[in-house]
């Protein structure tokens, strides 16, 4: 017998494994299996208790159970345990599970079946869905997978076009979106919360709904995620669509049509997901208040409100529904039945980077987009690089960068764009509109060479026509028989229109076939071409497919009742189709276009100008209302239209703060279309002086979509601050940073800002300086902040807020959890208010950032703040400059900062802090290691208290600048802090400025920079520094290799201090400002700095100013440095 076919049993004794024992061959009956070994996770799945009980018992009484296996099974703990047990000792007993398999037939029908069908239900339903993945040509990619878990349905997203959408939120997405992957989407959120049984993802066409469904589908088939779901069921809304009426029972026949599935549907035990994708393609719109109630399942209603009752839980009640739609349609859905509502997160500038480098798999093959090395680049050869062009192209013409966000767009501009920059014609400019972009996508033979233009005109009478007029009855999806309706080839030959605009779509269930465009906006812009197309020679308004209506001759007729129904069209479906129309007419489409469509030049210029000047008519009047939507798609048809000369006027006002007074007639208009697209705005929307009540009112629902918002100095009276306050109280406000300062807003002013601060969620920051809301104000103010935790910095610098006004943001600093910064500065807090301020300092554990300058603190408001110190080790900037505060509040303060660990910047400016305060403070550098930054300009501390703190700056390891400009230093405490910096290696910033150091003083300072290794930045304005502090400085910067600012400014170097340091220029390489004004450098010094600068091009800023240099001499040299050094920037 071979060894490895037996067990040690002792030394010299081996156990045969061939042998024929009892208890071997009851395991090989085990291994062999049987019904039980086949169903034993669906026994553990499906068992109830009660059942559990009745099998124990009848196994007892038929002797396949002993006393002592029962209670064994009693004793484990949850049901899954309890049944694992039993089966255990029935595998013993009843390997084969036959009494089992009986019993449970005979006595529990319902969950017999169950149990046996269960498992071969699903992997058939698995291999079906697998099978229709596989035909799908698009593949799965992993940054795919992720949802955006929102509030609920946007005002904006129910009312606007998808585009619109996308253009106010600048491609952003939504502002409080929380990233929620597929394995969560059906989990609770909390410990406490239930699993969602409605959930709903809205996202814009082309967004990438579908593709999230198949992901889904894809993952659950492959068991990736949740095993415990039964069935999963997509459902295409385009395939119900077709059906007049439907009942529960035949639409299951018709997505589930295999035997024995009402086994699992008809089963409390058993979890369904039924996804309902595209809920926009119902004939018949959702109406959850008109649908009559149903809850029989055999009975036929009406496809609609089939599904309404289905939502409503009137039928399937106890399966899980997965609704996707676009944003308008989603919303029909009451919020009440919805449990959980995503949306599909936009493209961000990264995502659209990678799409470009990297396309998908199924894009790649006979895409356009050139094929992409994969050996390392060099530089030059990236900047070759076509998908680095299309990007740069990209980033200078931002509407088209945002409409990339969305997924299905994107895949249309970067393949054109990738097309038109690999065929290196030298003459071809880029598109710079979506109109020109598609042109080129859908005709790509039309900037080629030799265009031919015989199919152009065929191809849109049946595609267009098909378009335009499916657009106005909100149809995308077709079956075969309506393209053939309308003339169009199915399948579409390769290389025509059709093949390249038209989707082909299967359905998940059936062999069922249907067509789409690629994107809804390619039906828009098929329709504005076939419109344009027909309207030339139309007699009668072409709204009416049918040719019945008054007669309606020439191009200008047509095209102002196309304007005319764009603009009364309340939800703004025709707002693309309209850019689309203008955008047509532009000179770059026409030079494309005009030929094919037999169109001349003069002729569109024509055109062009009639439509130009309705549109600016249009936009002009709009009246004293509130900018809509609509106007602001009107001025996009202008600039579709690219005459955009009224677009730059207005955004180089708004560039150069000069509105005032010209936000009339149309301009509110063009400026809410700016907010949106212009480059001025991206960062921060500045309409600062130039807002009243009246164009406040106008632009405010423009305004709700601005995430940073600065309106100073306007004035605004009290009628203007309630239209503020119902601007941040509007749902969809997006507004996070508003400054209001100098407005004159008052204590009744504050009140409506106040009460919208009750229930804004998105403002953080909001600045009310120099305003004047005095001590009523504060205190409303205060009331709002209690509440509100969603404020993190609050600036109310000069409002004349005083004690009374501090007590109350006292009270606020002892409740809020969210401020971590206030600004008091000049408020005339006294020292009672501060103390309020400092003990609930000793409580807060949030704020971070406190400004008290320039108020009556004095020593007694000092010593309060010192002593909170030294229990709250959260404050990490406090700013005390202009208080008053001598030696005495000096002492109390720097004894705080030997136990303090939080503080790393503490402002002192302009107090009256002695010697004996700075003695003080050294005492507490030599023991505190947090704090960075520490100002104590124009103090009195006289060379011996700045001898004092340069003693602790050799020890202190943790200061990084310090600031001791006016404060009577002379030779002797510049001799200090030289020795000091000979071994410091931590020190980046020392300010001197403005003390009379002398040259002894700098010839000293200079000895310590080149052996110190860490000052970046040295100010030594005003030193009285000559001729021979310039040369010590001169020899130093020859080797020291980390000074970038060095500031002489108002010193007496003259010529030989100029030459010295020209000299030291021409080697030196970390020096990045040097400033030399006031110098009496005269011509010669000038010129010396100058010519250095031809060896030197590290220097990125020299001020040459106040130097006697003269007009002639200050243009000589300034052309020299520029000649030299063009990156450098010269004032002189």
């Amino acid at each position: 017998m071979e060894r490895n076919l037996q067990i040690p049993w002792q030394e010299d004794c081996y156990m045969d494994l061939k042998s024929t024992s009892p208890k071997s061959e009851t395991r090989k009956k085990m291994e062999d299996g049987g019904w039980l070994h086949k169903h034993q996770k669906s026994l553990q799945r499906f068992v109830s208790a009660s059942v559990l009980v009745d099998v124990v018992n009848h196994m007892r009484k038929s002797e396949q159970l002993s006393v002592e296996g029962a209670s064994a099974i009693q004793g484990r703990g949850c049901l899954e345990d309890k049944v694992h047990t039993l089966v255990e000792f029935l595998r013993l007993s009843d390997p084969q599970g036959s009494v089992l398999q009986t019993y449970l037939q005979n006595s529990h029908p319902e969950e017999y079946s169950l149990i046996t069908l269960h498992d071969s239900v699903v992997q058939q339903h698995k291999d079906a869905l697998f099978q229709r993945l596989r035909e799908n040509s698009e593949g799965f990619n992993s940054s795919d997978s992720s949802l955006l878990l929102v509030d609920g349905v946007s005002d904006l997203q129910q009312r606007e076009h998808d585009l619109v959408q996308v253009s106010v939120n600048r491609g952003m997405g939504p502002l409080h979106g929380r990233l929620l992957g597929l394995e969560r989407l059906l989990a609770p959120l909390t410990r406490v919360s239930t699993a969602p049984r409605v959930m709903l993802t809205v996202g814009v066409a082309g967004s990438g709904k579908s593709r999230l469904v198949r992901q889904f589908v894809h993952q659950w088939s492959s068991g990736k995620i949740y095993p415990d779901l039964s069935l999963v069921i997509p459902v295409a809304c385009w395939e119900l669509s077709n059906l007049d009426r439907l009942s529960v029972e035949r639409m299951l026949r018709l997505v589930v049509p295999y035997d024995n599935v009402d086994v699992i549907l008809n089963s409390s035990d058993c979890k369904v997901l039924l996804i309902f994708d595209g809920l926009e393609e119902f004939r018949t719109p959702l109406d959850f208040s008109e649908a009559p109630a149903n809850s029989d399942p055999r009975r036929e209603l009406p496809v609609s409100d089939l599904i309404t009752n289905i939502v409503r839980g009137n039928l399937l009640p106890g399966v899980m529904l997965w609704l996707l739609s676009r944003p308008g349609v989603g919303s029909k859905v009451p919020a009440g039945l919805v449990d959980r509502v995503t949306e599909v997160p936009p493209f961000s500038p990264t995502d659209i980077q990678d799409y470009l480098t990297n396309p998908p798999r199924h894009l790649q093959e006979n895409s356009h987009t050139p094929s992409q090395e994969s050996t390392p680049r060099s530089r030059d050869a990236r900047e070759e690089d076509p998908s680095h062009k299309v990007w740069d192209h990209l980033s200078l013409q931002k509407p088209l960068r945002i409409l990339c966000s969305v997924p299905g767009i994107c895949r249309i501009v970067t393949r054109t764009l990738s097309r038109l920059v690999g065929s290196e014609s030298e003459d071809l400019l880029l598109p710079r509109t979506l109109t020109e972009i598609y042109t080129h996508y859908c005709w790509p033979h039309l900037s080629s060479s030799d265009p031919s233009t015989g199919s152009i005109r065929k191809s849109l009478t049946s595609l267009g026509r098909l378009a335009f007029y499916s657009l106005l009855r909100r149809r995308h999806t077709f079956c075969e028989a309506e393209l053939r309706t309308y003339g169009v080839d199915v399948p579409p030959p390769r290389g025509t229109l059709g093949h390249r605009v038209l989707k082909r779509e299967q359905s998940w269930s059936s062999e069922s076939i249907s067509w789409r465009f690629l994107h809804t906006s390619v039906q828009e812009f098929l329709g504005a071409v076939f419109y344009y197309m027909s309207s030339r020679r139309g007699m009668f308004d072409l709204f009416s497919e049918s040719g019945v209506s008054w007669p309606r001759i020439g191009f200008h007729s047509h095209y102002r009742a196309a304007l005319q129904k764009s603009s009364t069209a309340t939800s703004g479906n025709l707002d693309l189709f309209m850019c689309f129309l203008s955008g047509v007419l532009s000179s770059a489409t026409g030079a494309l276009l005009g030929s094919a469509l037999g169109v001349g030049r003069e002729e569109q210029a024509n055109q062009r100008t009639m439509a130009m000047t309705l549109l600016q008519n249009t936009v002009a009047g709009s009246g004293s209302e509130p900018v809509s939507m609509r106007s602001v798609s009107t001025v996009a048809c202008l600039a579709e239209l690219q005459q955009g000369e009224w677009l730059r006027s207005v955004e180089e006002d708004l560039i150069g703060c000069r509105l005032r007074g010209k936000l009339k007639g149309g301009v509110c208009a063009v400026l809410a279309y700016l907010l949106q697209v212009s480059d001025a705005c991206a960062e921060e929307t500045h309409l600062s002086n130039c807002l009243d009540s009246a164009s406040l009112k106008r632009l405010l629902p423009q305004l709700l979509y601005c995430s940073k918002l600065r309106m100073e100095n306007n004035g605004f009276k009290d009628d203007a601050m309630e239209l503020l306050g119902s601007l941040l109280s509007a749902k969809d406000c997006h507004i996070q940073f508003l400054s209001l300062a100098d407005s004159s807003i008052s204590s009744k002013g504050i009140k409506p800002l106040s009460r919208a601060l009750l229930v804004n969620r998105t403002l953080t920051i909001l600045d009310l300086h120099g305003n004047n809301i005095g001590t009523k104000g504060a205190k409303t103010l205060a009331e709002a902040l209690r509440m509100n935790q969603i404020i993190v910095s609050i600036n109310l610098q000069s409002n004349s807020i005083e004690d009374e006004g501090a007590r109350a943001l006292a009270e606020v600093l002892q409740s809020n959890r969210k401020l971590t910064s206030l600004n008091v500065q000049k408020n005339g807090i006294g020292p009672d208010g501060v103390k309020r301020i400092a003990e609930s300092l000793k409580k807060n554990q949030i704020l971070q950032d406190l400004n008290v300058s320039s108020n009556h603190l004095g020593d007694l408001g000092t010593v309060a703040l010192a002593q909170a110190l030294v229990v709250n080790h959260t404050l990490c900037t406090l700013s005390l400059q202009s208080n008053s505060v001598s030696d005495k509040g000096m002492k109390a303060l720097t004894l705080a900062l030997r136990s303090n660990r939080g503080l790393t910047t503490l402002n002192l400016r302009e107090n009256s802090i002695g010697v004996e305060g700075a003695k003080a403070i050294a005492r507490a550098l030599q023991e505190n290691s947090t704090l960075r930054e520490l100002d104590l300009t124009a103090n009195l501390l006289h060379d011996e208290g700045v001898t004092a703190i340069a003693g602790s700056v050799k020890v202190n390891r943790a200061l990084r600048s310090l600031h001791l400009q006016w404060n009577f230093m002379k030779i002797g405490a510049a001799k200090a802090l030289a020795q000091s910096l000979h071994s410091n290696s931590s020190i980046q910033l020392l300010d001197l400025q403005e003390n009379t150091l002398g040259d002894e003083g700098v010839v000293a300072l200079a000895s310590a920079l080149k052996a110190n290794s860490s000052l970046a930045v040295l100010y030594l304005q005003g030193v009285s520094a000559g001729k021979a502090g310039a040369e010590a400085l001169a020899e130093a910067l020859m080797v020291n290799q980390t000074l970038c600012t060095l500031d002489l400014r108002g010193n007496s170097i003259g010529m030989g201090g100029a030459k010295a340091l020209s000299s030291a220029l021409k080697t030196n390489r970390s020096l990045r400002s040097l400033n030399l004004q006031e110098n009496s450098l005269g011509m010669d010094g000038a010129i010396f700095i100058a010519t250095a600068l031809r060896g030197n091009h590290q220097l990125t800023y020299i001020n040459l100013q106040g130097n006697g240099i003269g007009e002639s001499g200050a243009k000589v040299v300034s052309d020299a440095i520029r000649t030299d050094a063009a990156e450098c920037v010269v004032d002189i």
